[in-house]
């Protein structure tokens, strides 16, 4: 395991104190789905190249799919790929509603070096990368702005001839920025970024009119991809998470969700959004109730996988996958791996490896999934939650601290009931 500089571990550390997913770091917590690593990679090579892809990831509450997502996004970033991750909202993000989920994905768009909202940065790297393939191309030190012009348009031909108006809008950016207009800049930028409620005197100077609605977002979509490549990003992994959600909506938006879902699929198998991979998580009750997939054989169809056979024998190349969840023995192997990193970076490394033993952090897992009713495979969040603010940070920061001593494990009714919340909900027949 590559060790973390104390920022990197710092953060890492933060996040299980607060029983969330870390951004990233995952390698170190990777644990049960290295399996997936080989397809996973072979998938991001031939979005790199061009290609476009769907996956569907399938597991309980607790089974690690947040975790995975962001262990994806994590490694398509190395590779210079942006990532989007959009959660499925009924009231804010329907998936039948295309131009919220590209609003979201652009609030959401990051690299490796941006964080969120990297739109703008992007755009701005590919106008002036724009800039100086052309004085190359040209042989001098500085472009002319016709030089610039020619090979603009040359490479807005492409998002064109999907969707006029986006190149229209980025023309208009362009001569905003040259002019030092930054009002109209930023208004077009958000335009672009599909934010509602764009002041019309912006608008007029870029000859629109119009909101991003359900079709200019698609094809904004492409545009995205293309200023993505020309910005020297090969593609983008979006994640739409929590699909789930789908189920709880009445059942015409359910329906129209579902199919605007199976159209997406069928574009992506096209070639309409090339460097485009689209992973969407859910429960087993989405892929195979009545209120999920199910309910719409084409999509059922297309996303059907056999998991009649034992796990370990699963096709990860198939287009959807499952994740098994946490035994006890997995539990423990990602408590170690969290207590070593803790240990790296303490004045005491010697007395938290002692005090927190292999058989403190077996009998801590099994006291949370007791707990939980003997529910190892919802357990993770929680029991790393606990070892690192109730256990470990006691270790570090109290000398006389023996957890064995002077801890006794306690889940509030507010932890216990989240988890049966999120674990019962899809189950229940609306």
């Amino acid at each position: 395991m590559t060790a973390l500089s104390p920022v990197r571990r710092r953060e890492l550390l933060q996040s299980l104190r607060q029983g969330t997913v870390p951004d990233g770091n995952l390698d170190a917590l990777a644990v049960g789905i290295d399996r997936f690593a080989g397809s996973v990679d072979a998938d991001l090579d031939t979005v790199s190249a061009g290609g476009s892809l769907f996956k569907a990831v399938r597991g309980e509450y607790g089974s690690g799919k947040t975790f995975f997502s962001r262990w994806v996004e994590q490694r398509a970033m190395r590779r210079g790929l942006a990532v989007a991750e959009v959660q499925i909202s009924e009231l804010e993000t329907p998936l039948h509603k295309l131009e919220t989920v590209y609003r979201r994905t652009i609030e959401e768009l990051r690299t490796s070096a941006f964080a969120k909202s990297a739109f703008r940065p992007v755009i701005d790297a590919w106008l002036y990368g724009i800039e100086e393939d052309a004085a190359a191309a040209a042989g001098v030190h500085e472009a002319s702005a016709t030089q610039v012009g020619e090979l603009l348009e040359q490479r807005l031909a492409s998002v064109a001839t999907a969707t006029p108006v986006y190149p229209m809008v980025l023309r208009a950016y362009r001569a905003a920025l040259e002019r030092e207009d930054a009002a109209t800049a930023d208004a077009l930028i958000a335009w672009l970024g599909g934010q509602p409620h764009v002041g019309a005197a912006a608008k007029r100077v870029a000859g629109i009119r119009q909101d991003v609605d359900h079709f200019l977002a698609m094809g904004f979509l492409q545009g995205l991809l293309a200023v993505l490549k020309g910005a020297r990003h090969p593609g983008l992994v979006l994640v739409l998470d929590e699909a789930e959600t789908l189920q709880r909506m009445r059942s015409d938006s359910r329906a129209k969700a579902l199919n605007a879902l199976r159209q997406w699929i069928d574009e992506l198998d096209s070639g309409r959004y090339p460097g485009l991979y689209l992973l969407i998580t859910g429960t087993p009750a989405f892929f195979d109730g009545r209120l999920g997939v199910q309910s719409l054989p084409p999509l059922a169809q297309r996303l059907h996988t056999d998991f009649g056979t034992h796990a370990r024998f699963d096709n990860p190349r198939a287009p959807q996958i499952r994740l098994t969840g946490f035994d006890l023995d997995r539990l423990v192997e990602v408590g170690i791996r969290v207590r070593d990193i803790y240990a790296d970076g303490s004045s005491a490394p010697q007395r938290i490896r002692s005090l927190v033993d292999d058989d403190y952090l077996r009998d801590l897992a099994a006291a949370v999934a007791g707990e939980l009713g003997g529910k190892v495979g919802v357990s993770p969040r929680l029991f790393l939650k606990k070892l690192v603010a109730d256990v470990l940070d006691r270790v570090d920061q109290f000398p006389d601290f023996d957890p064995r001593q002077h801890y006794s494990l306690t889940i509030s009714d507010t932890e216990k009931s989240e988890i049966v919340r999120a674990t019962t909900a899809d189950e229940v027949e609306l």
